[in-house]
């Protein structure tokens, strides 16, 4: 056995492979049965192997500093996180709970605000915020539906129970990330897929073509759909490439449409103009219409609101879909769910705090240091204090921070993330991680088996965002006896 795994020890904290008594798991154990008996040559070798992969298939994404964009190769580590499919599908029937409820609060949001009428959810908290988008009033989508794509980011606690961090539901990333993940761990690992029924991830593009499909105005065998991106220089080109691709759809950017006169949107093609179905668009709404947002956007389609609003073209995710992408509102999804569904919820949320409460406030404040405050609206772990681990000072900054706009802050207990056996520096060492599924929602809902799995690749650290250092992990859902 590699004296690695014997040593191994997640602590206080739920392991996704390992048992307290220092065991495999049921679903791992003829996995890490095979990972044991690899030597430290090997197991180097294979991680060697999976860096050229990412190499070779190209699989990068960019990191915004100071100095400039910097492309970087996949943060990828080589050992799979594995669930048995039995505890998944409680997960998935939760997530399209979860989703129906949300779609419903936005379509209500636009339309006749009974929930806010009602007093289930604080007029002011939906209606001041930025993401509530004016323009959108008065529409309803095909099925109702606003946030087609969705990716909810899960934890796990030191039960093992899954918990929904938050909900992303504008203009979410990283599936391309969970398809290639697997690509290379059937490279570099094969052996171990001999044992498995593993649940495949190589058809999410398929899937995700189906749901655009059954959004067209035009009723076509194969309509046409177009993959709406900023361009080269955007951190996730690399995935708009790879769905457009995939989907066999058109990568477009903005200068490759227009609004003709009859307000149906066209691609310019070297045949003449192509009318377009369905945009699923990887811009954030603010830029994609010049006409009803923000002016100087380049990257957008002058007139593309109007023909949305006409039901000329469907938009996915649909502009506006952003007023449920709240962490204050995320606060009131439970309540959603029994107001609209009249279910309950079958996901649990983790204890959030409003700063805009005064006694919420008041709590967060004498508790700093034990909490993770994060601002409302930010997304790939920027602005967020994570109280045990940072300094007096910045407890004193975030603190008049919350003073200054209590509304745009939530805070958090500091959640004791669930480990997984992680290869880092020729030892195998426990690392904290989440998990982002993604549910697509259009005629049908459907989850994808698993997610992206990100793995904080510093020792005790929570943050597993890529942008902040994180890496990422082959994530199987596995049927048969576990």
């Amino acid at each position: 056995m590699n004296k690695n795994w014997k040593t191994y020890r997640a602590g206080d904290f739920f392991d996704e492979l390992i048992t307290e008594k220092g065991g495999p798991r049921v679903a791992a154990r003829q996995a890490v049965n095979l990972l044991q008996s690899l030597t430290q040559e090997e197991m180097s070798a294979r991680r060697s192997a999976a860096e050229v992969a990412i190499r070779e298939m190209g699989i990068s994404f960019t990191v915004y500093t100071e100095g400039g964009n910097i492309d970087r190769a996949w943060p990828f580590d080589i050992i799979p996180r594995i669930i048995p499919a039995r505890e998944w599908q409680r997960v998935s029937e939760g997530l399209v709970q979860r989703s129906r409820a949300l779609n419903m609060f936005i379509d209500d949001i636009y339309n006749k605000q009974k929930i806010l009428a009602d007093g289930v959810v604080p007029a002011d908290i939906v209606l001041e915020s930025d993401n509530y988008k004016p323009q959108c009033a008065g529409m309803s989508p095909r099925y109702g539906v606003w946030a087609h794509i969705c990716g909810s980011d899960l934890v796990r606690d030191r039960n093992g129970k899954f918990y929904v961090l938050e909900d992303n539901l504008r203009v979410p990333s990283g599936v391309s990330y969970m398809v290639e993940n697997r690509e290379i761990t059937k490279r570099v690992l094969p052996e171990l897929f001999e044992n498995y029924s593993i649940l495949p991830v190589d058809d999410y593009p398929l899937r995700l073509y189906e749901t655009l499909a059954s959004l067209s105005p035009r009723d076509r065998r194969r309509p046409n759909i177009v993959v709406l991106t900023p361009g080269i220089y955007n951190s996730a080109y690399f995935e708009h490439a790879f769905l457009a691709q995939g989907m066999g759809a058109e990568l477009v950017e903005g200068p490759d449409l227009f609004v003709g006169d009859d307000d149906c949107v066209y691609m310019r093609t070297v045949d003449g103009p192509s009318r377009v179905d369905v945009i699923y668009r990887r811009i954030d709404e603010d830029f994609m219409d010049p006409e009803a947002f923000r002016e100087d956007s380049v990257l957008g389609i002058a007139g593309l609101m109007r023909a949305w609003k006409a039901g000329n073209v469907a938009i996915a995710n649909a502009p506006g879909a952003g007023v449920a992408d709240d962490k204050v509102v995320y606060a009131y999804v439970p309540d959603m769910i029994r107001y609209y569904l009249n279910e309950k919820p079958l996901m649990n949320s983790v204890p959030t705090y409003l700063c805009m409460r005064e006694k919420d406030r008041e709590f967060v404040l004498n508790n700093l240091e034990k909490l993770v405050v994060k601002p409302a609206n930010e997304s790939g772990g920027y602005g967020i204090m994570v109280g045990p681990h940072s300094t007096r000072a910045t407890h004193k900054k975030f603190a008049k921070l919350i003073e200054q706009n209590p509304r745009n802050y939530i805070a958090q207990p500091t959640l004791s993330l669930s480990t997984a056996p992680t290869y880092i520096d020729n030892a195998i060492q426990p690392r904290h991680l989440d998990l982002r599924p993604f549910i697509l929602q259009g005629k049908k809902s459907w989850v994808t088996p698993g997610g992206l799995t990100r793995v904080a690749m510093v020792k005790g650290s929570l943050v597993v965002n890529s942008s902040q250092g994180g890496g990422s992990k082959d994530t199987w859902i596995v049927e048969g006896k576990q």
